[in-house]
């Protein structure tokens, strides 16, 4: 889907109904522009502070299951409230924006807006999130129960060892060995390795 900026009655399909009024409250206190983008690779959404006139700025990826949406939607305000309490001194994903983003997400489970799966799974995390939903394997592998089905694709660990899989882009690798958390892979048309999510959506390639 192209870019486009989301009316606020519109922002229900994208997360569950009982977060609306939580996640509108920040949306209109801090004068967030909300954009919902096509999927993208290698992030599930950003956030640019505001400067020049312009208002704080986040996008979501609009492919994303309703909690996984929520939880990078409260990634990316948590990136926020750490940009109007301390500027630029400070790391990304430091300290100060683990606590900020441990804080509200304790503040939507309090309100029970995640499955009992997802929500014991972000329990066990509040106090040192990881610096994305995909970093975190086991986030990761409860919020997939939750994705639409697709037809054709497994998950990279499903697969033996030496298969040929497809990715985005019609780029063919060879399924290596797991080295630590984390597959190596090797790609056919440059003979480059790379290291996959065992989680990773792959095709089969007969």
């Amino acid at each position: 889907m192209p870019k486009e900026k989301v009316p606020f009655h519109q922002l229900k399909q994208y997360i569950p109904e009982e977060s609306f009024e939580g996640v509108m409250y920040y949306i209109r206190h801090y004068k967030v522009q909300l954009t919902v983008t096509r999927a993208r690779q290698s992030i599930l959404g950003d956030y640019r502070h505001a400067h020049a006139g312009k208002n704080h700025r986040i996008s979501v990826n609009g492919n994303l299951n309703k909690y996984s949406f929520l939880i990078t939607l409260l990634h990316e305000l948590a990136h926020l409230f750490t940009y109007e309490r301390f500027g630029h001194r400070v790391q990304a994903h430091g300290t100060e924006w683990k606590a900020a983003f441990g804080n509200i997400l304790a503040r939507f489970l309090k309100q029970k807006v995640f499955p009992a799966d997802i929500a014991a799974t972000l329990a066990h995390s509040l106090q040192n999130p990881a610096a994305s939903s995909c970093a975190d394997e086991k986030l990761l592998r409860v919020l997939k129960n939750y994705d639409p089905v697709k037809e054709g694709y497994f998950l990279l660990e499903q697969l033996p060892a030496g298969s040929l899989f497809e990715i985005k882009g019609k780029r063919i690798f060879s399924k290596g060995d797991k080295i630590r958390k984390r597959f190596k892979c090797q790609e056919l048309a440059t003979g480059k390795w790379y290291l996959f999510s065992p989680v990773y959506d792959v095709v089969k390639i007969p």
